[in-house]
């Protein structure tokens, strides 16, 4: 004979069910919060690891004895993270091809403990404001972190952080699947060879052509380090047409003029830079070089300002030191018009103008950077 249940158990059967079902939505909820689902599609590179001076340092000068330091308003007022040690309002360059490449912004070296170092997988940012391919250039200026304690602070990093991520072989995997940015050597001409009077006395300072060898002597020699430490997918990008910066078009008799002079400096090395970059490739088995050419593209946007909505070439947007030849002023208000902009200070361009070079490198179809049929998303890939 069947026993037909009360109201009572009935009634507590239910609330056991519904017990039974917030407990299964809860346990959900915190996996989905522990576990999260990705909804982007995975990053084209493993990660992004950044040499070079101030056009890519995110931070690593804040706290070191130089006058090469961003990490001051207005600098950073644009960004998404504030004031972070930035040369510009926003985005750098960098920060675009980390985008690009669907990896976050590289965090400075210098702004990471050795605990969040030894959790850092997807790069990180050894770029240094003032720092050039020479030891000696930025010095001037104070303390920098030089080309080669550059690779130095990557040797660290490799050695004593990568591995509690990526143990035994995976180590390599990891480095092999990364892409490396190196763009330097602006200073050693701001900072160094166009300052006579405090490296070289001008009767015994070397030739462009000279000079311009020295450079890329130097630089074969950092790269070539930089291969045995495990990279293989290196980004190398030329010297921009640092004649047309405010700094130097503010100094000459014709305000807002180029000043060929120093852009020939320039071609000097940007003429030995390519088939260095090729004969990297050759010499070292299984490395892939591959040249990042901004002087053209920077020409470009320069000479056809107004065709990229730029109106000002030569003025500075934030307020700087030596009227128009100089970093920004702390805690000044910077031009309300940024967009119009090409340059934020007398030496760092904008964040629409780091967009309009990326737009040109890595957006367009071809690339206007690199070599024909050449993306850095296929170089991701490889």
């Amino acid at each position: 004979m069947e026993t037909i249940p009360t109201k009572a158990k009935v009634s507590r059967a239910r609330e056991k069910e519904r017990m039974a079902t917030s407990f299964f939505i809860l346990m959900l909820l915190l996996l989905l919060h522990l576990f999260p689902v990705k909804s982007q599609n995975p990053p084209a590179a493993a990660a992004l690891y950044v040499f070079g001076d101030s056009l890519s340092d995110s931070g690593n000068n804040n706290n070191r004895l130089t006058t090469a330091r961003a990490n001051y308003l207005p600098y950073g007022v644009d960004f998404v993270g504030g004031t972070t040690g930035r040369f510009t309002n926003g985005k750098t360059f960098v920060d675009f091809a980390a985008e690009t490449l669907g990896l976050p912004y590289v965090p400075a070296y210098f702004s990471l403990s050795r605990r969040q170092r030894a959790k850092t997988g997807t790069g990180v940012n050894y770029a240094s404001g003032s720092a050039g391919i020479l030891n000696k250039t930025g010095r001037r200026l104070g303390r920098c972190v030089t080309l080669r304690e550059q690779i130095s602070k990557f040797s660290m990093t490799v050695r004593r952080d990568l591995p509690k991520m990526f143990p035994g072989p995976l180590l390599s995997d990891h480095l092999s699947r990364s892409i490396f940015f190196v763009s330097i050597g602006s200073n050693d001409y701001i900072n160094n060879y166009l300052q006579p009077d405090y490296y070289y006395k001008r009767r015994r300072r070397p030739t462009p052509q000279a000079f311009a060898q020295k450079l890329v002597d130097a630089l074969e020699t950092h790269m070539q380090r930089l291969y045995y430490l495990g990279a293989r997918k290196i980004v190398m990008f030329d010297i921009g047409p640092i004649g047309c910066i405010p700094n130097n078009t503010n100094t000459t008799p014709m305000m807002g003029q180029c000043v060929e002079e120093i852009n020939n400096f320039v071609v000097e090395f940007n003429n030995r830079f390519f088939p260095l970059v090729q004969r990297l490739n050759v010499t070292l088995r299984g490395s892939n070089f591959v040249p990042g050419q901004t002087y053209p593209v920077s020409q470009n946007i320069y000479k056809n300002a107004p065709s990229y909505g730029l109106a000002l070439t030569n003025v500075p947007c934030c307020p700087t030191y030596g009227d128009g030849i100089g970093p920004c002023k702390p805690e000044q208000q910077p031009c309300p018009d940024r967009g119009k902009h090409m340059y934020w200070d007398s030496y760092h361009p904008t964040e629409v103008t780091n967009s309009l070079m990326a737009r040109a490198c890595f957006w367009q179809t071809p690339s206007q950077c690199f070599p024909p049929d050449t993306t850095i998303q296929q170089l991701a890939r490889l």
